[in-house]
């Protein structure tokens, strides 16, 4: 909390994380695996696998013509092939794109790291790269876990990581309008921080805050943990600067337009696929001068969902708002600091933030709608556990892989009205596939020693119509890993498919969702979203084989 509620740490005051793959985060920071957790791997073992600087990528393919003019356009020192570098911008952090560097798989390393300076120099590397066939994935922070870093590579003269964490501006803040101009490879606490300067905030904290960059914020939708109060990045955007090969679009020269369609939505989560996101408009918040977090018990998650519902469809909505499933309560999944516990009926998290005298009344107010809907209050312990450890979730990944303990996650969102057919429905799925019961019973078996998969659920973000729903699964190692989650991911996409559900909320497509997705949209659309990139990258250049 700040002000005079409490505490001023403020847990989103940190640096930038310059990441290493195959682990997540600081390298310096070391998360203990608990002991509940190692329980899960009982005598599995797991073989670690070989150090990043000992991967060795595939040979480059790119032609050194090509790569003799980026350096004449960007200087020699700001194209990379070195083997790190190549590694480093492999694939992102999805568990499988993990497990496949832990074996020193890193065929899908791109030929070369270009680092533009600018705008124009993102459209020129578009354009000599168009011509020689040769592809490019834009990187910022590289946190993409749906595969959006991975294109497909057949036809093309190799591939070009585009780096763009040269263009870390702050170019301009409107204060009247309320609104700041960033470039796209400003990573997310560095904008904070810059914005925080002057006495705004985005308010954007997704748990990839560590890593994540301002343009993979906008071409993937991004949803942070406070959506509820700032909403997510897309309904952050006002304009938008997109270099393709063809040349420059620039779009949003106002806050609203009757004028067509709103094509910035047409490039919000495109992934890539339509071009480079060099710069974003965005809408500021003043830095809240108070911010209270609270937890709250319910006997159930039907119970809570209503709650959560009441307050989404009524209000009034606080500013962080999250239910935790009995599985992911009992385990403390919801203070991601620890693993392990006893703690009964599920948890739902409170935050609040702005002027102190607003917050108290929201706070008295949605309390009010928690009590009333059964809800009991359990003080601000809970939602300062919460808060506190936000960012901490990701780190336990690394020891639990350590340990032969497979953990991953996947989200959707839908109605209330199908919320709990859908919440059953995938985790039965998922369940079903992990332990080669009912329809997965020819598949890989994760838990051959007869311990089921640990299935947790939470919502986090909320609608007046409906909920995301944000899975994490937790089960032994079988004998391929990679395999046994592929499998276990297509049950659940098929899950959600058939109860109508979106195929993500806020991960993005990738390659992962990418036949979900065109299932869900349908050949009609499909098709216009293929014209759409035929336009602009007439050589199917941008990130080829993500999205569409």
């Amino acid at each position: 909390m700040t002000g005079k509620q409490g505490s001023t740490a403020d847990e989103t005051a940190i640096p930038v994380v310059d990441m290493r793959r195959p682990r997540w985060g600081d390298p310096a920071r070391v998360t203990e695996l608990p002991a509940a957790a190692a329980a899960l791997a009982g005598d599995a073992t797991e073989d670690r696998g070989v150090a990043p600087e000992a991967v060795t990528p595939p040979a480059q393919t790119v032609p050194s013509a090509v790569r003799a003019d980026l350096e004449a356009l960007v200087g020699t020192e700001h194209v990379v092939g070195s083997d790190d570098a190549r590694v480093q911008h492999t694939r992102g952090y999805s568990t499988p794109d993990l497990l496949r560097l832990r074996i020193g798989d890193a065929s899908d390393a791109p030929d070369l790291v270009v680092y533009p300076a600018d705008h124009d120099e993102v459209v020129r590397i578009l354009q000599i790269c168009a011509a020689a066939k040769v592809a490019v994935v834009p990187f910022t922070g590289g946190t993409s876990v749906v595969g959006g870093l991975a294109p497909d590579r057949a036809g093309f003269d190799g591939v070009v990581s585009l780096d763009l964490r040269r263009l870390d501006r702050l170019v301009e803040i409107d204060e009247i309008s309320r609104v700041a101009t960033l470039e796209a490879g400003l990573r997310g606490s560095a904008a904070e921080a810059l914005l925080r300067e002057r006495g705004w905030t985005l308010g954007h904290f997704p748990q990839s805050y560590e890593g994540a960059g301002i343009g993979g914020y906008a071409a993937t939708r991004s949803a942070g943990q406070s959506s509820a109060g700032y909403g997510r990045f897309d309904e952050m955007v006002e304009g938008l600067v997109l270099a393709t090969p063809r040349g420059t679009v620039e779009l949003g020269t106002a806050p609203r337009s009757a004028a067509g369609p709103d094509l910035r939505q047409l490039i919000l989560g495109s992934e890539g696929a339509f071009g480079v996101i060099t710069s974003v408009r965005l809408r500021v918040r003043p830095a809240p001068a108070t911010r209270l977090f609270d937890g709250w018990r319910f006997d159930s998650f039907a119970d809570g969902a209503t709650a959560l519902r009441r307050l989404a469809q009524d209000g009034p909505l606080p500013t962080v708002i999250r239910l935790s499933d009995e599985v992911e309560t009992a385990i403390n999944l919801a203070d991601p600091a620890q693993l392990g516990g006893e703690s009964t009926g599920c948890l739902v998290v409170t935050g609040y933030e702005g002027e102190e005298r607003e917050v108290l009344r929201r706070r008295d107010a949605a309390s009010e709608v928690l009590v009333d809907a059964g809800g009991t209050a359990l003080g601000t312990g809970p939602g300062e556990s919460w808060r506190t450890g936000r960012f901490a979730g990701p780190y336990l990944r690394d020891p639990l892989l350590d340990a032969g303990v497979l953990v991953e996650t996947l989200e959707t969102v839908t109605y209330w009205s199908k919320l709990h057919e859908l919440r059953a429905s995938v985790t039965a799925a998922i369940t079903d596939t992990l332990t080669g019961a009912g329809s997965g019973a020819s598949g890989p078996n994760v838990t051959a020693s007869g311990t089921p998969p640990l299935v947790m659920c939470h919502i986090s973000h909320v609608y007046s119509s409906g909920a995301s729903l944000y899975f994490t699964v937790v089960a032994p190692f079988g004998a391929d890993p990679i395999a046994e989650w592929a499998a276990a991911k297509t049950a659940a996409n098929a899950a959600i498919r058939a109860t109508g559900a979106s195929i993500t909320h806020h991960h993005a497509i990738g390659r992962d969702h990418r036949d979900a997705y065109h299932d869900e949209i349908g050949p009609l659309a499909l098709e216009a979203l293929r014209a759409v990139k035929a336009t602009v990258d007439p050589d199917g250049v941008c990130n080829p084989g993500i999205l569409i």
